[in-house]
């Protein structure tokens, strides 16, 4: 359901393999809420948010070393908008999960929908304009 589609590529290979992987996380994140047979999905969570978190950084710091390396004159503003995602990802509350499946699935939902927004929007708003 969540993949990398022709509208989200940028024409870039390593980034658009990233981006890949983003979208594979996204589609964890969604297998995890249609789970029904689980009934505590706290590891999961926690698991799918701390492997977001950590390949984020490597895929932006990939991306803002290949900003630097053709110039890329907007690199501030880019830059900027990965640290908020990154402190977004931060500051999701782990802790504030409770033992209730109904819970859980917000949360998961929650993660889902703010993954997905921000990645569709932040790659055909601003990394396609990398590869001008």
């Amino acid at each position: 359901m969540y993949e990398i589609k022709p509208e989200y590529l940028t024409g870039i290979a390593f980034i658009d393999k990233e981006h890949t992987r983003l979208f594979e996380l996204a589609e964890e994140t969604h297998e995890l809420l249609q789970d029904d047979f689980s009934q505590d999905k706290t590891s999961e969570i926690i698991r799918l948010v701390s492997e977001l978190i950590d390949y984020t950084r490597v895929h932006f710091t990939h991306e803002e070393e290949y900003q630097k390396s053709i110039e890329y004159p907007y690199i501030e503003q880019h830059a900027a908008q990965h640290r908020q995602f990154e402190e977004s990802l931060a500051n999701i509350d782990i802790d504030s999960l409770e033992n209730d499946l109904e819970s859980q699935n917000e949360m998961t939902e929650n993660i889902l929908e703010f993954l997905v927004n921000w990645l569709v929007n932040h790659i055909q708003k601003v990394d396609k304009l990398l590869a001008k």
